[in-house]
């Protein structure tokens, strides 16, 4: 049997949205990647093994749309989730086996944004030349900024929240624009979660911050 055969029953419709076949691995990706958000926002370190099944998932369904740079982004994301497992349990420095929430330094913003625009232009390069991609700026765009976030989540940043938004921003419609519906609404769900992500991981550093102006006092 090969690997096609063994995959085939995950293509295989679900249900309908809009007219249009949802299959399992859609299905699957949104419960996962929901479940994957949420954990997140709870700092649960839970969210590393669903948030891989997840982008197993999202390989197999991107690369059926065509969307190449997101498919290979789930690639790049499962090596990330290994890294952000670890130093979650073990990057918390000397007597401590927990990561604090921190914010983004200045130097890490700016190879932040130099590596996501030399990232964003040189993918829709390669997009335009070597596949047959409909929408290269935007899968790039959306890719570059992914891993920005991801970066900022395995290092426990607060600002990649912000920066997860900004990706969503362009995701939903632009699954929408490609049928991919329920992985479109999904994304406007992801935005819900960043919020509550946010707002939770800046309340954790804000008590961070004011007990250690106890201790100091």
């Amino acid at each position: 049997m090969s690997l096609a055969d063994i995959l085939e029953p995950l293509q295989q419709p679900l249900f309908t949205v809009l007219g249009t076949a949802v299959s399992w691995t859609e299905f699957l990706g949104f419960g996962s990647g929901a479940l994957c958000v949420w954990l997140v926002a709870r700092q649960h370190i839970a969210n590393w093994p669903i948030g891989i099944a997840n982008n197993l998932f999202f390989v197999l369904l991107f690369t059926q749309a065509g969307l190449y740079a997101d498919a290979g982004l789930q690639v790049v994301f499962i090596t990330l989730a290994a890294y952000g497992w670890w130093t979650w349990t073990h990057g918390g420095g000397p007597g401590t086996d927990v990561l604090p929430v921190r914010r983004t330094t200045r130097t890490e913003w700016t190879w932040l944004i130099a590596a996501g625009v030399v990232g964003t232009l040189g993918l829709t390069l390669l997009l335009e030349r070597v596949t047959d991609s409909t929408v290269p700026f935007w899968d790039a765009l959306t890719t570059a900024l992914s891993l920005m976030a991801t970066y900022g989540q395995c290092r426990k940043r607060l600002e990649s929240w912000w920066l997860w938004i900004a990706a969503d921003v362009i995701y939903v419609p632009l699954y929408a624009h490609k049928e991919l519906y329920l992985t479109s609404l999904l994304y406007v769900g992801f935005m819900t979660l960043c919020v509550v992500g946010l707002r939770s991981w800046s309340r954790d550093l804000a008590v961070r911050r004011r007990d250690a102006l106890e201790v100091t006092a």
